[in-house]
This record gives C-alpha cells, sequence and structure tokens, in this order.
C-alpha cells in the first residue's frame, strides 16, 4: 500500500492513519508498524505514534487478503562484505529487488539474507528481515543489513538523524556544470505521473552533493553523496539538472546506447557507526562488471 498525507493528515498518527487509508484496525497497523513493515519518504518507522506531515508518503507491506505474508528463505545471490554478531553489509546486484511487494514476493534479497541467516526471521518483522534501508531494483551496491534488536534500534536512528554517511557512483548524459556542487531542491510526487518523484514546490527536503570525476565527451562519472533520503533522490536531481543517468527508464528520455543494460547507479560507499561498539565502519564496493564495461565502451581503458 502506498499514500501521501492530504492536509487533513498533518499531525495524525500513523497508525491511525494507515488504518484509514488500508481498511483495517488501528491494532493492526500498530502491529505492522513495530514489525517494521511501515515506511515513511522510504525510512522505517517503528513507533505507532509517529505524527504525519502533509505530503510524506507513507508506504506498507500490507498481507494479501488470502492471509498473512509468509517471508519464505530461498537461495538468493549477493555479495558478503561484512559480518558480526549483530550486522551484515552486502552488495546487492543489480536486479535484485530488496524486499517483498506486488509481482515480486519472492526472489528478493530480504528471502535470500532469511536462507542464509535464518535467525533475522526475529529481527524487523516477517517482511524486511534486518533490513533498515533500501536500494532501487537496478541500483547496485552496499547496504547495511541489522542482525540483531539493538543494532536496528541504532541503525534506524543514525539513518533518521542522517548520520549514516553515502555515496554513489553515476554514469550520466552530458557533462553536470559546474563540475561540483550542491543540487538543494525538494522532491514529491509528481502531480502529472504519480509512479515518479520530481522536483516540486512544496516538496521535502532533498540535498545531493555532487562532483564530475571525469568526462568523455557526451558521457560523464560523477559522485553523489545524498544528504535527504527521498525517493528516486539522485535520480531525480540529476535528471532535472539536464544530466539523466544512463539506463534509467523513468527520468532519461529515448533508449539508452545498446550497451547500457540498467541503470548506471552503484552504491559504492557506506559509513556508519557499529550499533554496540561505537567505532565507524566505513565500507566501499568496487564497481560491477557491467559498470566497467560502460566505463570502457566511452572511452575509460583503465576501469577497474
Amino acid at each position: 500500500m502506498e499514500a501521501l498525507v492530504p492536509a487533513a493528515g498533518e499531525g495524525v498518527r500513523l497508525d491511525s492513519f494507515l488504518a484509514s487509508c488500508a481498511g483495517i484496525s488501528r491494532t493492526s497497523a500498530k502491529e505492522l508498524i513495530l514489525s517494521g513493515l511501515v515506511w515513511v519518504d522510504g525510512r522505517g518507522i517503528s513507533k505507532p505514534s509517529f505524527r504525519l506531515r502533509e505530503g510524506q508518503r507513507v508506504e506498507a507491506l500490507l498481507p494479501p487478503a488470502e492471509g498473512v505474508v509468509e517471508l519464505k528463505p530461498e537461495p538468493v545471490e549477493f555479495g558478503l562484505v561484512y559480518l558480526d554478531e549483530h550486522l551484515i553489509v552486502v552488495d546487492k546486484p543489480a536486479g535484485l529487488v530488496v524486499h517483498p511487494a506486488p509481482g515480486n514476493w519472492s526472489g528478493t534479497l530480504a528471502n535470500g539474507l532469511l536462507y542464509a541467516f535464518p535467525e533475522l526471521a526475529g529481527v524487523g518483522g516477517e517482511g524486511r528481515p534486518g533490513l533498515v534501508h533500501r536500494l532501487d531494483k537496478e541500483t547496485s551496491g552496499l547496504m547495511v543489513v541489522a542482525r540483531s534488536s539493538i543494532a536496528r534500534r541504532s541503525l534506524l536512528e543514525q539513518f533518521s538523524r542522517r548520520s549514516v554517511e553515502k555515496g554513489y557512483l553515476a554514469l550520466v548524459l552530458g557533462k553536470p556544470s559546474p563540475e561540483r556542487g550542491v543540487i538543494d531542491a525538494p522532491v514529491g510526487r509528481n502531480p502529472f505521473d504519480r509512479k515518479k518523484m520530481a522536483v516540486v514546490f512544496g516538496g521535502k527536503e532533498a540535498i545531493t552533493e555532487y562532483r564530475v570525476l571525469r568526462s568523455f565527451g557526451e558521457v560523464s562519472l560523477v559522485e553523489c553523496r545524498p544528504k535527504t533520503g527521498r525517493t528516486h533522490q539522485i535520480r531525480v536531481h540529476l535528471s532535472w539538472m539536464g544530466f539523466p543517468i544512463l539506463g534509467d527508464a523513468l527520468y532519461a528520455k529515448g533508449r539508452p546506447p545498446e550497451w547500457v543494460r540498467r541503470l548506471m547507479l552503484h552504491a559504492y560507499l557506506l559509513v556508519f557507526r557499529h550499533p554496540v561498539w561505537g567505532s565507524e565502519m566505513r565500507f566501499t564496493s568496487r564497481l560491477p562488471g557491467d559498470f566497467r564495461d560502460a566505463l570502457r565502451r566511452v572511452g575509460w581503458s583503465q576501469a577497474t
């Protein structure tokens, strides 16, 4: 389920709003929230009393009409970068959906995590075992997964405080000018196409730092550091500037070159505080093969 908070919903409790929109009891809505199955503007919310603001996007993973969602363990390929008793860092391949949703009830990262780490069934609810953030299906790269309840609470708080450092590499059409800058433009639902986000008046604060790492004529490699976590934020901001990401079926016009087979966006950097030890945890991910191949096609012979 997905719904935008109207003006009348300003200040309304999340459980009340969810119950009204989904046609379920407030008790059921509360259980969904406590199970980690409800997100506001892409951020997991675990407090039923959370007060909403106009224009926020509420998402909930509702069980199908015939019963409760049962997330089944399934062997799914993903990269394992780091593991300890409290957390897991994975490298998600492009094309892998993070959690079950209509049209993708199986074969997701969540299914694979539950298969590899059965104990995650008790962390964050059935639909999102240990998940505290997400990446779009076609985006590759790093994600942190909570392996314990204490880790989940800490990581959710860090994402909420915007203290998690995230870095992305994008292959875009054109060369952004200036070559380094900050995009500060509010993002909200596209009023003409509800499947898309857009830079809109009255949208939510959205800030992305960027710098051009290398230009190859009509294509550039750009590093992006999002300071907020709006849905499709980097994709929307770069497209709004006039430099859409290659392979972006939603925000780039026309057909991409034949050698572009997916969205050229990779989450290469993830920095946060360990939820128990407090030490800084810094992870980087090498560009996947298809991204390196694309760089070679545009003229970077040393792409590794």
